[in-house]
């Protein structure tokens, strides 16, 4: 057995356990999660930003790669949640990514295995306790088969032009953790508003040392 398969099938037993001794639900900012962060690590599927592990560990240094996979009947958007807000509050300068259900699309990205303090700080960092992203259960299709998920969803989506610099964050999280080829094109291909100022990207650059005279974040990185 695979050291993956290993741990795709550990996570499922845990959550098994997990939604037969605890209910299914806890107190979240008055919203209702789901049994993925009962135990002591929850399932967390990425489609945006967080596809970029340096990324998603600024704030989440619990993330530990586990697989990738598809989110079937599902589209990536861009967007921002209030109009209003969107030059005002948006560290990006732009829309950023949610997803819709369409029949018949499919959305790829990254699952995530995170210890359960950390489900905290992602919902900071997605909004959820200002009413940005609310947070949802998915089932994942992998390779060693469907894992549920955590991950969220835009409220009030209204459609943005995504900013150079987040566009960039995702498209190299798709690089890094070897999505299909075809959904890195349509990421590439993606319209963004031009935006050329300072934003998150610049923290994430930071902490990559450098090599030959080039950040670490421009080379997609080999998984270990």
């Amino acid at each position: 057995m695979s050291y993956l398969t290993y741990t795709i099938l550990l996570a499922l037993l845990h959550q098994q356990i997990a939604s037969k001794a605890v209910p299914d639900t806890a107190e979240n900012n008055g919203t209702s999660v789901s049994n993925t962060s009962v135990t002591d690590h929850f399932m967390y599927f990425a489609y945006g930003s967080n596809l970029l592990k340096e990324r998603l560990q600024l704030k989440n240094p619990s993330a530990v790669f586990v697989t990738t996979g598809s989110l079937k009947d599902h589209v990536i958007q861009f967007g921002y949640w209030k109009k209003e807000l969107l030059n005002n509050t948006n560290s990006w300068h732009g829309g950023v990514a949610t997803i819709k259900e369409s029949k018949g699309d499919v959305v790829w990205g990254v699952v995530w295995k995170m210890d359960k303090d950390n489900r905290i700080s992602l919902d900071r960092q997605e909004g959820v306790g200002i009413g940005f992203y609310s947070p949802l259960d998915v089932t994942i299709n992998t390779d060693e088969g469907e894992v549920l998920c955590r991950t969220y969803q835009m409220n009030n989506f209204t459609a943005h032009q995504t900013s150079p610099p987040y566009k960039q964050v995702v498209c190299l999280g798709a690089k890094q953790n070897g999505l299909p080829l075809d959904y890195i094109k349509k990421l590439e291909a993606v319209e963004t508003n031009g935006y050329s100022g300072p934003s998150i990207l610049d923290d994430i650059t930071i902490l990559k040392p450098a090599v030959k005279g080039k950040s670490l974040l421009m080379v997609p990185e080999e998984r270990r």
